[in-house]
């Protein structure tokens, strides 16, 4: 490859709070939305809980050596919000925020940047128990309130901030990053999606805001879970389920981050269908205040849209999900009829869940975002969930990682061939954690944690095949793949 990557470009990885932390109940936390979702789970499916996950808690400074030795310059993380205020708002906890002051210094000790998220889905659950968490318009003060406070903490330390992760993901997969009592499961309730959704939007809005108000230099954007989508067939009627796919899966975020407005198909859309956010006077103005300087994105998959009648055999539904690990036991795809169905790509290989492997899609998402907005990029998350097996000698040959993450880096150093402005890579993950729908035992990081879904042992940090690679990749700054 040609020397495409910047001098200061930043290599690094990704974790979330919830998912690499522990400590769940420690030091003055309290729980917050996804210590009680991960319970649930662990009680139907056997996956782990997030009381100890990867304990980076107890770990950071040996993981932060290690993300040294791998020669990181950056590493994206998340604040969990009930660890800094245990009730959501209130006194602050000060044992919480030091532990974020403490992995802070270690980081930028080792000359590595912190990428700091505010949210990662783990929503105080003093707040589910008070109003419902999002599905309430309060949380947006409670929000402004928790965001402002770490903002200002860290304003000297913190260059680049994250805003909300995933919103589109939160949309399709309420139930799994969000708490959503069993009363509002009988899918009359769909609406209250977007309306978690368009709280989000104020929240981050505010956020960005605050960025530019408090932080010297600091620039700010969403984390976006992200997939391009291609048509099933050159068929007219799938390129333009295609196009509807892109409307509502895609563009009705991009378009507020950037434009401050949501996306006119897809808001139509959803007003035909009752299921349009409830905006009051002075949100949209609020919403085009909070200027991004970039975006983050997670791409792990392109995704397939196919046409999809109105004509009574289709009902509405939402993306389905494989728990087992086993290829093809996806539990179905979103439907939307008269506008669009996924479906799967018959061209693409998969991993044993059921993601479409992708790697030119990642130069195609990049390069048609950059075209749309001109704002400069990141990836924030990019990996392969894969079943790892600890040898007998301690090692991990995780080849089929290394194969994966080079291709898509390759596709990145295409786009930026062509002129798209990237800032950041940062996989998913620096070391394994627990994965939000399919507990530890999908593993995604450069980093073996030995521990199982029953049995967290000691947590080892074990170095993967992948980790020496990465190494490699990162001293040659992206020539050597």
């Amino acid at each position: 490859m040609n020397k495409i990557f910047p001098s200061d470009f930043l290599w690094g990885a990704s974790t979330s709070a919830y998912q690499v932390e522990g400590a769940a109940y420690e030091d003055g936390k309290k729980a917050s939305q996804q210590d009680i979702i991960n319970k649930d789970s662990y009680e139907k499916f056997g996956f782990a809980t997030a009381e100890i996950a990867s304990d980076e808690y107890h770990h950071y400074k040996e993981d932060v050596a290690l993300m040294k030795e791998m020669g990181f310059r950056c590493y994206r993380f998340s604040i969990a919000w009930s660890r800094v205020f245990p009730d959501g708002v209130g006194e602050v906890n000060e044992k919480g925020i030091q532990y974020y002051r403490d992995l802070i210094h270690e980081l930028k000790e080792n000359g590595i940047e912190p990428i700091v998220t505010l949210y990662h889905y783990d929503c105080p659950w003093a707040l589910v128990e008070k109003y419902g968490g999002w599905l309430d318009r309060r949380i947006v003060k409670d929000f402004e309130y928790y965001a402002r406070y770490v903002i200002n903490e860290f304003k000297d330390d913190v260059k680049y901030w994250t805003t909300i992760n995933e919103q589109s993901i939160i949309v399709q997969y309420w139930t799994q990053k969000c708490y959503i009592p069993e009363e509002l499961l009988d899918g009359k309730h769909n609406q209250l999606r977007y309306q978690i959704n368009h709280y989000m939007n104020l929240a981050h809005a505010i956020a960005c805001n605050l960025v530019h108000e408090l932080v010297p230099g600091g620039l700010v954007g969403a984390p976006l879970g992200y997939s391009c989508i291609y048509p099933l067939s050159s068929k007219a009627d799938d390129v333009m389920a295609m196009q509807n796919a892109q409307a509502l899966r895609n563009d009705y975020y991009t378009d507020i981050y950037f434009k401050g407005e949501y996306n006119k198909a897809a808001q139509i859309y959803l007003e035909k269908h009752g299921l349009a956010p409830v905006i009051e006077e002075g949100d949209m103005e609020l919403i085009a205040s909070g200027k991004s300087d970039f975006l983050a994105l997670n791409y792990y998959a392109s995704e397939c849209a196919c046409a999809c009648p109105d004509d009574g055999t289709y009902k509405m539904r939402w993306s389905g999900v494989n728990r087992s690990g086993k290829k093809g036991d996806i539990s179905g795809f979103e439907t939307h009829p008269g506008f669009y169905q996924m479906c799967k790509n018959p061209k693409l290989d998969t991993t044993d869940w059921d993601w479409a492997i992708d790697p030119i899609g990642m130069e195609y998402m990049l390069r048609d975002l950059y075209n749309n907005y001109n704002k400069p990029l990141m990836i924030t998350e990019n990996g392969l969930g894969a079943y790892d097996t600890l040898t007998d000698d301690r090692k991990i040959h995780d080849d089929y990682r290394i194969d994966y993450l080079k291709k898509h880096i390759a596709a990145m150093g295409k786009a930026m061939e062509y002129g798209v402005e990237m800032i950041a890579y940062c996989p998913w993950s620096a070391v394994d954690l627990l994965s939000t729908s399919n507990g530890v035992k999908k593993r995604y990081g450069f980093i073996y944690v030995d521990r199982t879904d029953d049995d967290p042992k000691q947590c080892e940090r074990i170095r993967k095949d992948s980790f020496y690679w990465y190494q490699k990749v990162i001293e040659s700054n992206g020539e050597e793949l």
